[in-house]
Parts: C-alpha cells; structure tokens; sequence
C-alpha cells in the first residue's frame, strides 16, 4: 500500500477485510450457502458498503479478478530486454513455484477452493469467463507488443496456445488434488508439466509425435 493515501489505505484495507471474512463463510457454508448480507453483518458493515467495494456477490469471491485477468499480459509487458514472450512467461510461471505460488495457479489451500467453484454454478460460470477475459487480455497485449495488423492472426493464435496450455496443467493438477493428491506431489507434477508446455509453445510438437508404426 505504498504511496497511498491514509483514505486509500483505509478503503483498501476495509476491502480486504470484508473479501477476508466472506471467503471464511464461504469455505465453511458453500458460496450459495452465504448471503451478502450475513456477510456484511460478520464484517460489521453495511450492506452497502459491502455493494460500494463489491458489484456483485461473485465479486466477493473472485476479489482478485482484474490482477488474474492482467496476470498474462502484464508479464509481457514487463519482460526483459532481449527476451521473447514465452521466454518470460515461462520464468514467471516456473520461478512461481520457489517465490509466488499464485503465479502458478497452485497453492496449499487450492483443493478447498476448486470444491467451492465446482458446488456453484455461477462460479464456474464466472470462472471460464475470467478465462477467457485473460486470454483476451493477452491477445491485446501481444498486438500492441508486436506492432500487429488488425488481420494479423498471430497475437490471438499465440494467446489461445498459451491460456489452453495453462487451463490444461491446471485442469489436471485440479483433478489430482481434488482425487486426495498431497499438494507437493502435485505440484512436483505442475511443474514437470508447465516446463513440457512451454517446450512444445517454444519449439512445437514434434512431427513424428503420435504416428503410427508401418506394418
């Protein structure tokens, strides 16, 4: 919260607290189990100071939405001189294991929460939204990055690559936690998996990948 000001502090602090505490009733009582306003009465606010800081009651559970859906593009962005888009996106997303597990996609309490989007549908509604803004995202960014023709295919083909090949490692590493996995084990997996992904989007399948042998 560097460089804000006490009121800006003071909002984004009572935001936290009230994403805080609805994610606890949610975990204990399931997203559609818990009204905004048993919300609200837990965070010791209004209703409508709930409103003010979130639209919507899936705005409560996804109160990270505009970091995820810029998470892509802002890599991109912000890569090193010198080196190319899957280049960075790869070290951001395999240094996530050691420094930021969130950049994985992964963390210890992941399972709980893949239990919470799966019990509701509006959440699984939202979350393959969010994909997709992300991807969205990603594809406006590589364009503007690249200098890119509005035919220009390429920043939107690279896009899809890379969210399918993210929402692929995820899907997995979702089934296995949800199927009792132990997390490190998991995500020993993720990792192996992530580095094979960015292999294939840097050098390509491999042509004689699936052929079948000549009898």
């Amino acid at each position: 919260m560097a460089g804000m000001s006490l009121r800006e502090r003071k909002k984004a602090q009572t935001r936290l607290l009230i994403a805080d505490i609805a994610m606890g009733l949610f975990a204990e009582r399931g997203f559609d189990g818990v009204t905004v306003a048993e919300v609200a009465r837990a965070a010791d606010v209004s209703v409508n100071t709930v409103f003010n800081y979130f639209p919507t009651k899936e705005d409560l559970f996804f109160d990270r939405e505009a970091e995820v859906e810029d998470s892509l593009a802002a890599v991109v962005r912000a890569r090193r001189p010198g080196e190319s888009v899957i280049g960075a996106l790869r070290r951001w997303v395999v240094e996530g294991f050691d420094t930021d597990l969130w950049a994985t996609g992964l963390w210890p309490e992941a399972a709980d929460f893949f239990r919470l989007v799966d019990d509701s549908p509006s959440l699984r509604a939202r979350t393959r939204e969010l994909g997709e803004r992300t991807e969205n995202a990603l594809a406006r960014t590589l364009a503007t990055e690249t200098g890119a023709g509005p035919d220009d295919p390429m920043p939107s083909l690279v896009a899809g690559l890379v969210a399918g090949s993210r929402h692929a490692v995820l899907a997995e590493a979702r089934r296995r936690l949800l199927a009792g996995e132990p997390f490190d084990v998991v995500k020993t997996w993720a990792r192996d998996a992530y580095q094979r992904a960015f292999d294939l989007l840097e050098n390509g399948v491999p042509r004689n990948y699936g052929v079948t042998e000549v009898r």
